[in-house]
């Protein structure tokens, strides 16, 4: 359980650490506005509670897919296109960011 802490908090002074960078600020943002409006349009177009349109936006977006949600509704298909092809892209922005802030600190 002690390794899983120290790790956790590696990750959390790289994140602190780049938090002074513009980009990284700006993907952080798009990031939670692209789950914010998933979670949104999927709550009102496919009906879904709160919790699930943003349980299926996280898991999307982070490549997990589950299967346990899928849009029955075709604008919900569409929808789901772009925000997998718009999404999938900030997460790995985002995660290679932190990466880098995690390779800089060992340099």
């Amino acid at each position: 359980m002690v390794p899983f802490f120290l790790t956790l908090a590696r990750l959390f002074r790289a994140i602190r650490r780049s938090w002074g960078d513009p980009a990284f600020r700006t993907t952080v943002t798009l990031v939670f506005a692209t789950v914010l409006s998933g979670t949104v349009f999927y709550h009102n177009v496919e009906g879904w509670s709160w919790l699930d349109a943003l349980y299926f936006c996280v898991a999307t977006m982070s490549t997990v897919g589950y299967g346990d949600f899928a849009p029955q509704t075709d604008a919900g298909k569409i929808f789901t296109i772009a925000f997998m092809l718009l999404g999938i892209g900030l997460f790995v922005a985002l995660v290679g960011q932190i990466a880098n802030a995690l390779i800089r600190r060992k340099e």
